[in-house]
């Protein structure tokens, strides 16, 4: 529990510092300033969390580790639910995800729910591009603090 808390406040002032530092113009700059961040320690976390696990067979089993293992380790959780096409779609489902907890269920904090969502989803992407897997992560919020992350992997 110790952990979790200057967890949660190091991205608040990440999301805050990154969007109050520009204009309005350039609020995709800033999500994509937060995507690249969590990019670049997604693939940090993960060579570090697998470093004494065996290789993955598929990207299936990688989705398993990330749903299981990897949100439990930086989130203190697992994802609620992963569902796939087995077409290279994932969709994983986190009902209460921590970093939406924070914000009220109202509808004014909708609209700020993608600067929020951007460092996890680079997360997500880092974590998959470490073992070879090119893919695309959205999020989308249809109900605080429930979110889901949808991973279309790229096929080259």
């Amino acid at each position: 529990m110790a952990d979790e808390v200057p967890f949660e406040f190091l991205h608040m002032e990440l999301v805050d510092h990154i969007h109050n530092t520009s204009t309005k113009e350039e609020n995709d700059t800033c999500i994509a300033k937060l995507e690249s961040l969590g990019y670049r320690v997604g693939l940090s976390l993960i060579e570090r969390f697998t470093k004494d696990c065996s290789r993955f067979k598929d990207e299936l089993d990688m989705m398993k580790f990330i749903c299981k293992d990897f949100w439990n380790l930086v989130y203190k959780k697992q994802i609620d639910n992963l569902r796939t096409n087995h077409q290279g779609v994932y969709v994983l489902q986190d009902n209460k995800f921590r970093f939406l907890t924070q914000l009220s269920n109202g509808k004014q904090y909708m609209e700020a729910a993608p600067k929020y969502l951007a460092f996890p989803c680079g997360l997500i992407r880092g974590e998959l591009c470490s073992p070879g897997i090119n893919c695309i992560v959205t999020a989308e919020v249809s109900a605080m603090p429930a979110c889901k992350f949808q991973i279309q992997i790229q096929r080259l």
